[in-house]
């Protein structure tokens, strides 16, 4: 999309107030700057609808399932309208459950230790490290990056053909590549899923703040996300889905609140019943302040309208991608190729540049803060950039040695939050760097670049 399109899109949807949005910040080279915030794929800054939330609630904070007094049964109500809440922003069917988890990481661990006995799980080596690794007790098959939607369909479907014997199977699948921002076919990944009897479970970390996510229009089985890329503080998670595995599974942990009934026994043991609601899965006292403002977060985006936060996030990337392609030495990373949908997250390299130094410059000398690194998705960035997939490193990839290929990238994500200045700043700041060059000095400190002093 160029931006002389996507500007009659402009006024559709203002951004959306969020924390931070007013904080200032020293530059290296004198003077301070408002914060340009453009790594939203790692945390979205929160809602200030959120916050104020969370601030009118704290002092009503109470126990939850365990109280008789007032506060103790409003903290009660008001967690267990959060699930509601959730459920309905995911569109969920009547008989799942929504477990509040600490993170998509935590919410995917969690599937992983319910997963009955004999399952296979099938998952691309573009997967995120939390999608990618949770499954290393089941007999794993991983799938190689597909150049295509239909290819990742059809990889799929051989995939799930071939396997032997017969038995339970669970694919997992990212909505939106937490590198590339592209977005996977799931749609079709699940039907193919389910025609060869498999179940399938959606990272939804990066696709959920961005566009709807319906579990009974994409028609899969559990949906996992995180609250701190959901314009929500840290430390709250969600697996939403089917019950049955969930219920016969041991609980991910075990304590009060997960048990319904426990009794000695005459040998000195005790015996257990487990609750088969969401509770089997929250043992403990349970993060409420942080269920509600995942709840909160879902409101305010809903009550936005997707269809205006998709379209400024529209015109946002036509900005981002067109002022990327005016600089040659600047490389965009794409599994699909340039066609393909895509949510606020892009990754490039550029020529002549170490990632980490280019990122590095652009916080000291612009105010401006991305991500670089392999994004804690290795085999896919390293894929991406053409080096051995099973090649080591590490999510801050530190500078190479001299006539070593740099095997990191630069990030750059944003959402509704962002105001078109900061990303008029940064593309303005790619050219200027390419073009002239750092205006400082940087050196390597605990295997990152830092300006020198």
């Amino acid at each position: 999309m160029s931006v002389s399109t996507a500007a009659s899109t402009q006024t559709v949807c203002t951004p959306l107030p969020v924390l931070g949005r007013d904080v200032t910040v020293p530059l290296v080279t004198g003077g301070e700057v408002t914060y340009a915030a453009l790594d939203y794929a790692a945390s979205a800054p929160a809602l200030q609808r959120v916050w104020d939330d969370v601030a009118a609630y704290a002092p009503y904070y109470g126990s939850v399932h365990r109280g008789a007094g007032y506060l103790s049964q409003l903290s009660t109500d008001l967690f267990e309208n959060a699930r509601e809440t959730v459920a309905g922003f995911l569109d969920c069917r009547a008989d799942d459950q929504v477990v509040f988890t600490r993170s998509t990481t935590d919410s995917l661990n969690l599937l992983a230790r319910a997963l009955p006995a004999g399952c296979r799980v099938f998952v691309f080596e573009t997967e995120h490290h939390a999608s990618l690794l949770p499954w290393q007790d089941a007999h794993v098959t991983y799938l190689d990056a597909p150049r295509t939607p239909r290819q990742a369909v059809e990889t799929l479907e051989r995939a799930l053909a071939g396997r032997a014997p017969h038995g339970p199977a669970l694919v997992c699948v990212t909505g939106a590549s937490n590198v590339t921002g592209e977005l996977w076919p799931v749609r079709e990944l699940a039907a193919a899923a389910h025609a060869h009897g498999a179940r399938i479970v959606l990272d939804a970390a990066q696709l959920a703040p961005h566009h709807p996510v319906s579990v009974r229009d994409l028609d899969v089985d559990w949906v996992a996300f995180s609250g701190h890329k959901l314009y929500a503080p840290f430390g709250a998670g969600v697996l939403a889905g089917r019950a049955d595995w969930l219920r016969a599974a041991d609980p991910y942990l075990a304590g009060g609140g997960a048990s319904r009934k426990v009794t000695r026994r005459e040998d000195g043991g005790v015996d257990v019943e487990w609750h088969e609601s969401a509770a089997r899965h929250e043992a403990g006292s349970p993060n409420v302040i942080g269920a509600y403002a995942v709840a909160s977060a879902c409101k305010a985006l809903t009550e936005a309208g997707f269809d205006s936060l998709v379209a400024r996030e529209r015109y946002l990337i036509g900005k981002v991608r067109d002022g990327l392609a005016e600089v040659p030495q600047v490389k965009v990373l794409s599994l699909f190729g340039d066609d393909a949908e895509r949510v606020g997250v892009l990754s490039f390299v550029v020529e002549g540049w170490n990632s980490s130094h280019f990122a590095a410059a652009l916080s000291a000398e612009y105010g401006i803060g991305v991500r670089d690194g392999l994004f804690c998705a290795h085999p896919l960035v390293r894929t991406l950039l053409g080096s051995a997939p099973r090649a080591q490193g590490e999510c801050g990839a530190p500078e190479a040695a001299p006539g070593e290929k740099s095997l990191n990238a630069i990030r750059v994500s944003f959402g509704a939050g962002t105001p078109d200045e900061h990303v008029e700043r940064f593309v303005g700041a790619v050219r200027e760097l390419v073009s002239a060059g750092a205006k400082w000095t940087y050196r390597t400190q605990d295997g990152r670049c830092v300006p020198a002093v």
